[in-house]
């Protein structure tokens, strides 16, 4: 950030706010696909490896990460991040308190959306710049290949999310878990844990048998990661996700949680989440009526089995898989964190 600060300062000092609202999102976070992508680098690497690939890396995991939060936040209308206002709304605060003219709201999510877009761009000149010191060049190669596949199966996902929420309407209700378990697997799974620790291995100039254990591994633990998050995007606690309880309600995502909360409750709960789910200005009562409904129906124990049991396979292969024991250790540990996260 520093780095680029002066280029977009020189440009003109009405640049400034892009330079300090991107640190305000890079300050904050759990830092899960940085971490997976430094482990799944010291799963493999030599002793003597030089450290600074895998920490361009997984800088550039991150920046990528808070773009895409970003845009999020923009195609959700969030208004909070982390605790605090996001993106768009920052931006058109500043309109709002400068007294230019137009819309605020528009101004904001325009703001934003090319907010999103620098970093995006940061991101893949951090990418490089870790790539050209890595010393496998063939290893570099293969994370390129790997970040970018990310990058594509992502944004499927993210697509295939937001079409979800107003798809599903003329889908067969048979269809509808299968449907919501491959947004799991695009949207999140791959992206937050196994494309990390596939890149670092790969830069780490890992085995085609290493990065095969990483994605056996990474794939059941990232499904397990995303069904935890939907679980809190409905019942947590906003203290906790630093986004308003029910907030998942609103935005009316059509989760794994709600598809099964469909196919076990009652008439009156299916017609009830049908009703209400999507409606931005849900008030608290009505989320609470959701809520109620949602547990009732089994799902939340349905999804608590789910997660344990993708928790227990990625166990499984990370038992034999062929990496360095104190790299197995960690992944162990971080199994634990990402899928234990509270209420």
């Amino acid at each position: 950030m520093a780095s680029r600060e002066s280029i977009v300062t020189s440009i003109s000092p009405d640049l400034t706010p892009l330079v300090e609202f991107s640190r305000q999102f890079l300050s904050g976070g759990k830092r899960f696909r940085a971490l997976f992508c430094y482990w799944g680098w010291r799963s493999v690497c030599a002793p003597d490896s030089p450290l600074s690939p895998v920490v361009g890396a997984a800088s550039a995991l991150e920046i990528f990460h808070a773009a895409a939060l970003v845009h999020d936040d923009i195609i959700d209308n969030s208004d909070t991040r982390r605790g605090a206002p996001s993106a768009h709304r920052l931006f058109d605060g500043l309109h709002a308190r400068s007294g230019w003219a137009g819309d605020d709201t528009e101004f904001g999510r325009a703001s934003a959306i090319l907010l999103g877009d620098l970093m995006l761009g940061w991101s893949d000149e951090l990418l490089d710049d870790a790539l050209l010191e890595a010393t496998d060049a063939a290893g570099a190669r293969q994370a390129r290949i790997e970040f970018n596949r990310m990058r594509t199966e992502v944004t499927a996902g993210q697509y295939l999310d937001i079409l979800e929420e107003r798809a599903w309407v003329t889908q067969p209700d048979s269809e509808l878990l299968d449907r919501a378990h491959r947004v799991i697997v695009y949207k999140s799974a791959k992206y937050s844990v196994l494309a990390p620790l596939v890149i670092g291995a790969a830069l780490a100039g890992a085995t085609a048998e290493q990065l095969g254990s990483l994605r056996e591994f990474g794939l059941p633990l990232g499904i397990a990661f995303q069904l935890r998050d939907d679980v809190l995007g409905v019942f947590g606690d906003a203290a906790v996700t630093g986004k308003p309880s029910g907030d998942d309600l609103r935005e009316g995502k059509r989760t794994v949680l709600i598809a099964l909360a469909r196919d076990h409750g009652s008439a009156e709960t299916r017609t009830l989440i049908d009703e209400l789910l999507g409606n931005p200005d849900l008030t608290e009562s009505q989320i609470v009526r959701l809520q109620s409904a949602i547990q009732a129906s089994g799902a939340v124990d349905r999804v608590e089995t789910l997660i344990a049991d993708n928790v227990a396979e990625a166990r499984r292969v990370l038992a034999s898989a062929p990496l360095h024991a104190d790299a197995v250790a960690e992944l162990g540990a971080l199994t634990d964190t990402v899928t234990r996260r509270s209420f």
